[in-house]
């Protein structure tokens, strides 16, 4: 292998970066929104399902319909970031399965007859493509606070209506302000977390 990530881009991604709980006063383009999109697209799901979706609140009309379904903990950082990401699963991505997995024209049939599955099947990938989406934000310069600490059924109620995309977590992103990072938490040594058979 000739093209490895070097330590760098390491440090960017995942040994520098931190939590972001306080932000710079400076903008995130749609460019660079986009852009972010363009390399979280690209990570695996389950036969392509892709059934994440992002909504990426910018504005202060948004951010208000936002603000009741905030935990008190969550709220300043978030109405003051940038970007506020709801990420959200799709129940009914196995529609698209026929443009996504075109090899196999039957794969919406394995979803379309069974919710469980379906919603098992939507959360657990839209769940990776919104880890894919924190990387790619690190990768492309921007700080990330991803969190729980929401109401997702009043999310639901106020973004998606119809009830077809449900709230997985949110992400804030933009320019992490130093003064509001904390030193890393501790993590679980391999031998604690990881088993090889």
């Amino acid at each position: 292998m000739t093209d490895i990530v070097n330590d760098k881009d390491l440090d960017l991604i995942f040994r520098d970066a931190r939590t972001a709980n306080g932000w710079l006063d400076k903008p995130v383009s749609d460019v660079t929104l986009q852009a972010v999109y363009e390399l979280a697209k690209l990570g695996p799901t389950s036969a392509n399902c892709s059934p994440a979706r992002f909504l990426f609140v910018r504005s202060k009309t948004g951010k208000e319909r936002l603000r009741p379904a905030l935990s008190a903990g969550n709220m300043e950082k978030t109405l003051a970031a940038p970007v506020s990401v709801i990420i959200g699963y799709d129940l009914k991505f196995y529609d698209l399965l026929p443009r996504l997995f075109p090899h196999n024209q039957e794969a919406r049939s394995w979803f379309s007859g069974n919710a469980e599955v379906a919603r098992t099947t939507a959360f657990r990938n839209g769940t990776l493509q919104g880890a894919y989406l924190l990387i790619a934000a690190r990768a492309l310069g921007l700080d990330c606070g991803p969190m729980s600490g929401f109401d997702n059924a009043h999310v639901d109620r106020e973004f998606f209506p119809d009830g077809q995309v449900k709230s997985n977590f949110l992400c804030n992103l933009g320019y992490g302000d130093p003064k509001y990072l904390f030193p890393r938490s501790p993590r679980l040594e391999f031998a604690e977390a990881c088993q090889l058979l």
